[in-house]
């Protein structure tokens, strides 16, 4: 399978995540500011995001990290590292490390396992069975059955079909190559899992190779593996 070149400009952060209606997007300023920071969303994953979100825990005083509400039955790893947001519901037998922030109205359901660098928007959903580590979820964004979400950024409004995998290491452990202006671009990272523009959507049972990018409004039909950028 080879990866076919795009122009860099459709595979910004800018393009990808509409940054520039980013309130009506309810995507929060933070987030905002940090997506501005870089140009491409591979360079927001990693040590930087882990960073990312650690200073946004730290501007919370320790009592009032913890607002949503949380069932007794969830196990909360290096609790001090993590922030549920008032109206953030986490379910019995979720599993969560820190450092993960979570916002308003997030859900994370039971059975749920974040593994800590995760930063989960207003809204977004990290459903029964779904292990998440590394990523970004904005707004609305949905991996809601046995998905794994593994240093990957979704969109606002993105939905995992049940099932879908997004691998982030390739099998002879080298860094992710990315196809851009007929050049091939080394991302510098060895984890980097896929990256769904605004609203766009995987079957059930996808997978998409490590590095794949989804332009807004894409789709990954059932059963297919995707490889490089998806558009329409």
């Amino acid at each position: 399978m080879n990866r076919i070149s795009i122009e860099s400009k459709f595979v910004t952060n800018d393009f990808l995540f509409e940054l520039k209606r980013f309130k009506e997007l309810n995507i929060s300023e933070e987030l905002y500011r940090y997506l501005l920071e870089v140009e491409y969303p591979w360079q927001a994953l990693g040590k930087p995001l882990t960073k990312f979100i650690e200073n946004c825990i730290q501007k919370i005083p320790p009592e009032q990290r913890i607002k949503g509400l949380v069932s007794e039955h969830v196990y909360l790893e290096n609790k001090d590292s993590i922030v549920i947001s008032k109206g953030a519901v986490v379910e019995a037998g979720a599993y969560i490390s820190g450092p993960t922030f979570i916002g308003p109205e997030a859900i994370i359901r039971h059975g749920a396992y974040v593994r800590g660098s995760v930063y989960i928007s207003q809204g977004a959903v990290v459903g029964h069975t779904t292990e998440c580590k590394g990523s970004i979820l904005m707004p609305s964004a949905k991996a809601a059955h046995f998905n794994y979400v593994g240093d990957s950024l979704l969109g606002v409004d993105t939905n995992l079909g049940a099932g879908t995998k997004l691998a982030n290491l390739k099998m002879n452990h080298k860094n992710i190559i990315l196809a851009l202006d007929n050049k091939k671009i080394d991302s510098g990272l060895k984890k980097f899992g896929a990256v769904l523009g605004n609203r766009a959507q995987t079957g059930c049972n996808s997978v998409t190779n490590p590095g794949t990018i989804m332009l807004p409004e894409t789709v990954l039909l059932p059963n297919h593996t995707a490889l490089g950028v998806i558009r329409r």
